[in-house]
C-alpha cells in the first residue's frame, strides 16, 4: 500500500518517503517494521537500513506453513533465520533488528496455517529467541490462542531475562491481559484493540507502565463502526492526517483513507489518553519510557 498497490492493483505512485516525512512532522521518533516471513524479514531489514529505521525478524503464525515447506526443511529455516539475525546483530552489522517476531498463535485464520502447524513451530521459534535475548513481538488472536501461547511460554521456561516482550494488537479479555502482565509482558494497543465496548473497558484497566502504542500500519485504521470512533481527535488537533477517501483519488502530500500510517500514532494516543482520563502528554511520556525499557534498554537513564 505504501508504494501505491492495493489488492494487486497499482493505484498511485509510491509515497513511502512522504509517509515517513509526515510521521516525523507528527513527532514520531522511532519506527519498527514488522517481519512476518523469511522474505519480509529481509525486506524489512533492507528498508530499515535505507530509511534509518528498526525492524523485527520472525515468522507470523499465519506464515508458519512456510517453515514446513521450506526447501532446506525446518532446521534449515531456523538456521537461515538465525543467520539473518546474527549477521545483523554481530560485529559490523547494522543492528537494525531489535526484536524477535512477529511470532505467536492465530486460530482466527487457520486457512493460512493450521493450528497443528502453528503449535509445531512456535517452540522452535521461541527457543531461537533465547539465543539473542531480543524482546519478543508476540501475536495472539482468540482466547484459545492465548491459552496455548501462555502454556507454551511457561513450558519452555520463558522469562523476562530472555529480553521481555509485548503482545501486540491486543484484543483479549481483562483476565488475559492481567495474566500476560503477570508474566512480565507489555500490552500493545492499536486501532484493532479499540473496536468494541469490551476492548475499551480492557484498555482502561491496563497499567500505564505496561502499555505500548502502535499503528500496525497499514492495517488497523479506526472506522465508524468502532466503539472508539467517538473518541477520535478533531481535525484541528494537529494529530489527524488529511486523507483522500479512495486510493484512485490519490493526491500528492495526502494520505489514503483506510490505510493507516505511522503518523497516525497520535490518533491512537489521543483515544487511549481520553479513555484513561489523562493528558496525551502524560500518556506519551510514559509510553516512551515503556518503549525504551523494552526495545532500547541501553538508552534508559538509571538514577545513581
Amino acid at each position: 500500500m505504501f508504494i501505491g498497490t492495493y489488492r494487486g492493483k497499482h493505484r498511485h505512485p509510491s509515497d513511502l518517503r512522504q509517509i515517513l516525512d509526515r510521521a516525523k512532522e507528527k513527532g514520531v521518533e522511532r519506527i519498527l517494521i514488522t517481519g512476518t516471513s523469511m522474505e519480509e524479514n529481509k525486506e524489512a531489514l533492507k528498508l530499515a537500513k535505507e530509511y534509518d529505521l528498526h525492524c523485527t525478524a520472525g515468522c507470523h503464525p499465519t506464515s508458519t506453513s512456510e517453515i514446513s515447506n521450506y526447501p532446506l526443511g525446518v532446521e534449515g529455516y531456523i538456521s537461515d533465520l538465525r543467520k539473518l539475525i546474527s549477521e545483523d546483530r554481530g560485529e559490523g552489522g547494522s543492528k537494525r533488528i531489535i526484536s524477535f517476531g512477529e511470532i505467536g498463535l492465530d486460530y482466527d485464520r487457520l486457512h493460512h496455517s493450521s493450528r497443528e502447524t502453528q503449535l509445531q513451530h512456535l517452540p522452535n521459534l521461541l527457543n531461537l529467541s533465547k539465543e539473542f535475548k531480543l524482546p519478543l513481538f508476540l501475536h495472539s488472536r482468540t482466547s484459545e490462542s492465548h491459552i496455548d501461547l501462555v502454556k507454551i511460554l511457561k513450558d519452555i521456561g520463558w522469562n523476562t531475562g530472555w529480553g521481555g516482550g509485548v503482545v501486540h494488537s491486543f484484543t483479549g479479555t481483562e483476565d488475559e491481559m492481567n495474566e500476560l502482565i503477570d508474566m512480565g509482558l507489555y500490552i500493545g494497543i492499536n486501532g484493532c484493540s479499540l473496536k468494541t465496548t469490551e476492548n475499551i473497558h480492557v484498555v482502561k484497566q491496563i497499567p500505564l507502565n505496561k502499555i505500548l502504542l502502535e499503528t500496525d500500519a497499514p492495517w488497523c485504521s479506526i472506522t465508524t463502526s468502532h466503539a472508539s470512533h467517538q473518541y477520535l481527535p478533531s481535525i484541528d488537533s494537529g494529530l489527524v492526517i488529511e486523507k483522500v477517501n479512495k486510493p484512485e483519488k490519490y493526491k500528492d502530500s495526502l494520505g489514503v483513507k483506510g490505510r493507516q500510517e505511522p503518523g497516525d500514532i497520535g490518533v491512537i494516543a489521543h483515544i487511549v489518553a481520553s479513555l484513561k482520563d489523562i493528558t496525551i502528554q502524560d500518556l506519551s511520556e510514559q509510553v516512551w519510557v515503556n518503549t525504551l525499557n523494552l526495545f532500547y534498554p541501553s538508552e534508559v537513564q538509571v538514577d545513581k
